[in-house]
């Protein structure tokens, strides 16, 4: 029996790897994306900062191991068997809701799963020893005073960070305006002063200072004169800064490198205990049991759990490595344009979400609270605050989504709270705390235009709607999956393992499609990080060219394959088109938009002339997809329900129109592909007289109908549609070359 155990430990600790991999990977984003999305040093640069402060974070972090040991729980009163399965199911629903969220694409918490799941696995066996020892109270096998101040603590912080967010970006933003370093002669040295001395208060006092590796006497004194300290490091860091100023030492980006620093070690600090907090409980759970339990697993109290975690040092450093080589090599952590960089772009983009109705009537709120307050203000003081938020003066970096000041503000601010929230053994969701942030003062620095305000909201909305998502679903799955375990034994806790390793293998496969998907878009990101407009149109043309010769391959091809699927009768070919068909519509919605803000950055008088036939070829991408599932769903419904097959004649009259319409689209797909256009009025000609042929085809076949009363009338108007919809495929084809010669045509 003890061997099970052995396996159960030793499958935590594998889950603890995969969970620093991934937890990083999704995560790394928090503490990164500001000093690289103001581009203020390399990606080298900025990842080696960051992983010193991660080894740090991670060495410093064994206090808050004791949030799985008992935070939550009250282990003396849960015997070893509950205690495991406990943190079994923990670990195992992580996987599953890590493997459903992102399936779903929807954002997803580590802190907030994991505080979630061990409240949700230990709130079912509560139940369950209550029911079965009415002498047990819900107070003596729940923490519910610390799980709700957990809690409480996770949730306020998205208000605090996004009400501090707005609050001193604002402030930072009147003081330095957009064209902020006109305004760096005195500011700048006391901005960088408070800055340098809030993140060494937390990271050297508060942070290094209560680590267990201090010396007590070292201990004892920074507590007693952390005032003075304090005031030493404001006065030194300001004089500093500005000498520092003075030498042309860019301060904001040594301000934004410190804040990597410091929210890269509150990450490792905090979220820490996501990753190996469970497993290492569940080590220590099997440690105490092999020393004292003498094989009674189902008797023997867990009094040990209830002291604070000492975590070797050894695997502290294990994971911090691990946490290091993730960011390093994983292809998540590496593309650093997350959601939280989308959002709080300083110009517009690439939209991730679209518009809803909450979000359109808090704006409409918004602005029309906006217009009062604007009505009782003074009108000198307005113009005074608009003349120092002129966003025409913005300075960014090439490519940059916000300038160094706001990603300044971003990391000090959160690192700050994440810090505190740490010191106080409070799981703070990083997560969280920098998104909201970045919401923030993004929202302040009006990054959130009329022409974009929409669907930021509607993106804030998602993601906050995800966390409370993940709560609810983290807290009922864990629950149902503990109990399952407590009821199964050993025969569902393996079953179980099975299925995290079949989900884990599957989440790589998955993800490794999605990156090569992306991949296939490169063109539009360099359109978003150049200035000069005419590159900006020289790759439009070519996004455009690339996204109309795809789009007339894949149009030919699912052609082929639903006249392929009718010949054949093959239902699985049909349904296989229509998820094709499906998936492509959506995709086409997203170029559509991106290549409308490409179309606003280039020269004015190419966007007017090439307006019309922008949009004629953008439509006729569309028509593709409707013709084609026009023709689709009846013959799908025909093929579904096993009606008489098309007659042979029909077939083979079609297989003809197949031939000639895939001649036509593929010499289509060359001219648009290669931009020349030597064979256009030839190809125009064809594709006329084929219209022609097929509407003789169907004026043939509805003379036979009315003079053979005989005929199918079901095979007949479904092979009349067939026809009627590959002349429209024709049609649209003539549409979509006329539209791609005179979009792409060279200019005079």
């Amino acid at each position: 029996m003890t061997e099970i155990y052995f396996l159960i430990v030793a499958f935590l600790l594998l889950l603890a790897v995969f969970d620093l991999f991934v937890g990083v990977s999704n995560d790394a984003v928090n503490f990164l994306n500001s000093a690289i999305g103001a581009k203020v040093a390399k990606y080298r640069t900025v990842l080696i900062v960051a992983s010193v402060g991660v080894l740090i974070g991670a060495v410093m972090s064994a206090g808050m191991m004791d949030v799985a040991r008992h935070g939550i729980m009250r282990p003396e009163n849960y015997t070893f068997q509950e205690v495991m399965t406990i943190f079994l199911a923990v670990m195992v629903t992580d996987v599953i809701i890590l493997d459903v969220f992102n399936t779903l694409g929807m954002p997803t918490s580590t802190t907030v799963s994991l505080v979630f799941e061990l409240l949700g696995g230990t709130f079912i066996l509560a139940m369950l020893k209550m029911h079965a020892d009415p002498s047990l109270t819900i107070y003596d096998l729940l923490n519910s005073d610390k799980a709700l101040s957990v809690i409480i603590a996770i949730f306020v912080s998205v208000a605090i960070a996004f009400f501090f967010g707005i609050i001193v970006q604002w402030i930072s933003r009147l003081i330095f305006t957009f064209n902020y370093k006109k305004h760096l002669r005195y500011t700048i040295a006391i901005f960088g002063g408070i800055a340098f001395t809030t993140l060494t208060y937390f990271i050297l006092i508060k942070g290094i200072g209560k680590s267990p590796y201090i010396a007590e006497t070292a201990r004892t004194w920074i507590e007693e004169n952390t005032s003075m300290l304090m005031i030493i490091t404001l006065i030194a860091s300001t004089i500093l800064m500005e000498i520092i100023h003075l030498l042309r030492i860019n301060v904001f980006k040594l301000i934004v490198l410190l804040g990597t620093f410091a929210l890269a070690m509150a990450f490792a600090g905090n979220d820490l205990v996501n990753f190996i907090g469970v497993p290492l409980a569940g080590l220590d759970s099997l440690n105490d049991f092999l020393a004292n339990g003498h094989g009674n697993y189902d008797s023997f109290m867990m009094d040990s759990l209830m002291t604070s975690a000492k975590s070797p040092l050894l695997y502290l450093l294990i994971a911090g490595i691990i946490m290091i080589i993730a960011m390093a090599t994983s292809k998540k952590a590496q593309n650093v344009v997350k959601t939280s960089v989308d959002l709080s772009r300083q110009d517009e983009g690439d939209e991730m979400f679209g518009s809803s109705r909450v979000a359109r009537s808090m704006v409409r709120a918004t602005q029309d609270i906006g217009e009062t307050v604007s009505k009782i203000i003074p009108a000198k003081a307005i113009k005074w605050i608009d003349s120092r938020f002129n966003k025409e003066e913005v300075i960014l970096a090439q490519g940059a989504a916000f300038d160094e000041v706001r990603a300044a503000v971003n990391l000090v601010l959160a690192a700050l709270l994440i810090v505190v929230g740490t010191n106080y053994k409070l799981p703070l969701s990083t997560t969280y705390v920098t998104f909201m942030v970045a919401m923030g003062s993004s929202l302040a620095d009006r990054a959130w235009s009329r022409e974009s305000a929409v669907f930021r909201v509607t993106g804030v909305i998602s993601v906050i709607g995800g966390w409370f998502v993940t709560a609810g679903v983290a807290f009922a799955v864990c629950a149902i999956v503990c109990a399952l375990m407590h009821f199964g034994g050993f025969i569902v806790m393996i079953a179980f393992m099975c299925l995290d390793i079949y989900l884990l293998w599957r989440s790589n496969r998955n993800y490794a499609k999605k990156v090569k998907e992306e991949k296939k878009d490169d063109v539009f990101q360099l359109m978003m990080r150049t200035k000069d407009k005419e590159i900006v149109w020289d790759l439009l043309s070519k996004h455009v060219a690339r996204t109309q010769s795809f789009v007339t391959r894949f149009a030919l091809e699912q052609y082929n394959r639903i006249v392929e699927g009718i010949s054949n009768e093959s239902l699985r070919e049909l349904r296989h088109c229509g998820s094709a068909l499906k998936e492509e519509q959506s995709q086409l919605k997203k170029f559509r938009r991106k290549e409308l803000l490409a179309m606003r950055r280039i020269p004015g008088d190419i966007a007017i002339e090439r307006n019309t036939w922008f949009h004629l070829g953008a439509n006729s991408n569309q028509q593709f997809i409707y013709c084609l599932k026009r023709m689709l769903d009846p013959i799908k419904e025909h093929v579904d329900n096993n009606f008489n097959p098309l007659p042979k004649v029909y077939l083979n009259e079609l297989e003809s129109v197949r031939r000639k319409i895939s001649e036509l689209m593929n010499h289509t797909e060359q001219m648009i592909s290669t931009n020349r256009y030597d064979l256009y009025q030839e190809t125009l000609a064809i594709a006329e007289e084929l219209k022609e042929e097929l509407s003789a085809m169907r004026k043939n076949v509805i003379d036979h109908m009315y003079q053979d009363n005989s005929t199918n009338l079901k095979v007949s108007l479904l092979y009349l549609n067939i026809l009627q919809e590959s002349q429209e495929f024709v049609s649209i084809m003539r549409h979509q070359l006329r539209a791609a010669r005179k979009f792409l045509e060279e200019r005079q």
